[in-house]
């Protein structure tokens, strides 16, 4: 199942499980009703994904994960599969439904049998994953840790049922260890976890149901996120008139570019012109800017020596992008503080967001694009900045959002939106992206969105999609190892003329 083919709203797991309460009790829909749904969707992925299986292994803890598992292994053993199930955990803890559920497993030929710490697989055994659900806060516990472990090193596919045991279906962080999926099928609401920090490595191919659980429903339960959509933003992008001339579109000025760093400026302001901006300029050290013109001459490059010759670029400007290759020495403080008093829209990265660190202050009209840690700087004042940021990504960027104002992009795997009013995650984007170059191109792209008089949440929602989805065709391509920050700046173009 494709991003595409996923719904848009994400949730917490206290949700999810609202959204499950009030089927079962508002609208009549038994709990073992819904069980059996969700286990029959995984079946349906089993028998798609590994139809040659010799052995299925199915692991059950105490929750009603394992009455979902329960019910997969009776299933399974009744098309004739050879079923092997392991109960971790005492059945006394079982819900009535699960407990249900092992009653129909035992009525089967699947057979129980104990963990003794390895697990026989086959060449063609696949595991079902029905150990841990979303009720997981703390660190997974000893026992369940070793089993977690051991699946984890058979290499065997596994199957995980509504979230790979041991992930966080709130923040999508590891607590302690946790399952590698192979697929994860997920069940009524999509769990915001699984798309942001450790999620999406960890949970394999994506497959959702909603367990036939009524619309309506989900208009009870506001979603905690929403996840960004390309067909959806481009479609909100204006039009270009036919009489169109360039000062309509905004001029963007670049500050940064100190010496042995020219090509963060030049990056970012290609990246820029390739969005769409009508005029970009370069404010950059003297040293390289008359090789910056000649790489690119659509670029207005100039060298600054002091706060005067940045003054008039400011005064034509309509946009500024602050701190690609800008550095932090006193040339790069003079930029910083010359910049900022210009207080022009803004988009603020790399050593910009380091200097601004320093020096804190709260606006409204800039975008803030911090990685993780850019992001522990900007935080520095708070205790466990580092720890909150490599913990919950979500409550980071609210946390920066309200510290600093405007918009805050929070990089990383599952990219996070926040505005004062909203929070948007971008499900786009693939490793290969670890590398030089990838945040100049971004912070030009959304530059020259916001010149285009577009509004700065849209700016950076619409910049991180085409700028992570450009990544992710070049990937499907030609592989993502390898992967250049400038080998974005055609797809991106194609992106935002939704060609």
């Amino acid at each position: 199942m494709t991003l595409s083919q996923l719904p848009d709203s994400l949730y917490s797991a206290e949700q999810v499980r609202e959204l499950d309460r009030i089927a079962i009790e508002s609208r009549g829909i038994p709990g073992l009703k819904l069980m059996h749904r969700a286990a029959s969707a995984c079946v349906d992925v089993l028998l798609q994904r590994w139809p040659d299986a010799d052995s299925l292994f199915v692991f059950c803890g105490s929750g009603n994960n394992a009455g979902d598992g329960y019910i997969i292994a009776a299933m399974m053993a009744e098309k004739n599969v050879n079923v092997s199930v392991m109960t971790i955990g005492s059945t006394a803890k079982l819900s009535a439904d699960a407990a249900e559920a092992l009653k129909y497993c035992r009525s089967t030929s699947a057979r129980f049998e104990q963990f003794n710490g390895s697990i026989p697989m086959g060449i063609n055994d696949v595991i079902v994953d029905a150990l841990l659900g979303t009720g997981l806060t703390g660190e997974v516990r000893p026992g369940y840790r070793e089993i977690i472990d051991a699946i984890n090193r058979s290499e065997a596919p596994v199957l995980s049922v509504d979230i790979p045991s041991g992930l966080s279906a709130d923040t999508g962080a590891v607590l302690g260890t946790a399952i590698n999926a192979s697929t994860t099928v997920t069940f009524i609401g999509l769990k915001k976890g699984l798309f942001t920090l450790e999620g999406p490595g960890r949970r394999g191919e994506l497959v959702y149901s909603s367990l036939g659980v009524p619309e309506d429903i989900f208009s009870e339960i506001g979603s905690s996120v929403h996840r960004l959509s390309h067909q959806r933003l481009i479609r909100k992008l204006p039009k270009r008139q036919a009489n169109a001339h360039k000062n309509q579109f905004g001029h963007v000025l670049v500050v940064g570019g100190n010496e042995g760093m020219g090509g963060a400026a030049a990056m970012a302001g290609e990246a820029a012109l390739r969005a769409g901006a009508g005029l970009v300029s370069v404010a950059t050290h003297v040293n390289h800017a008359g090789l910056l013109g000649s790489q690119r001459p659509e670029l207005m490059v100039r060298g600054i020596k002091n706060s005067r010759d940045l003054e008039g670029l400011l005064n034509q400007a309509t946009v500024v992008v602050l701190g690609p290759g800008l550095g932090r020495d006193e040339w790069a403080q003079m930029l910083f503080e010359k910049t900022m008093i210009a207080d022009l829209p803004a988009v603020i990265d790399a050593d910009g967001l380091n200097l601004l660190a320093l020096s804190p202050v709260k606006r409204n009209n800039w975008i803030l694009t911090p990685h993780p840690g850019e992001a522990a700087r900007l935080l520095q004042g708070v205790s466990r900045a580092e720890k909150t940021i490599s913990e919950d990504r979500f409550a980071a960027v609210a946390h920066m959002q309200a510290l600093y104002g405007g918009t805050v992009l929070l990089k990383g795997a599952g990219t996070l939106i926040k505005s004062e009013d909203e929070l948007s995650l971008c499900g786009y984007g693939n490793p290969g992206m670890s590398s030089a170059g990838m945040g100049d191109v971004l912070s030009g792209v959304i530059g020259g969105l916001l010149a285009q008089t577009c509004e700065a949440h849209f700016a950076a929602q619409l910049g991180v999609v085409v700028h992570s989805l450009a990544a992710d065709q070049i990937g499907s391509l030609e592989g993502e190892r390898g992967l250049l920050a400038t080998d974005l700046l055609p797809g991106i173009r194609r992106l935002l003329n939704d060609i």
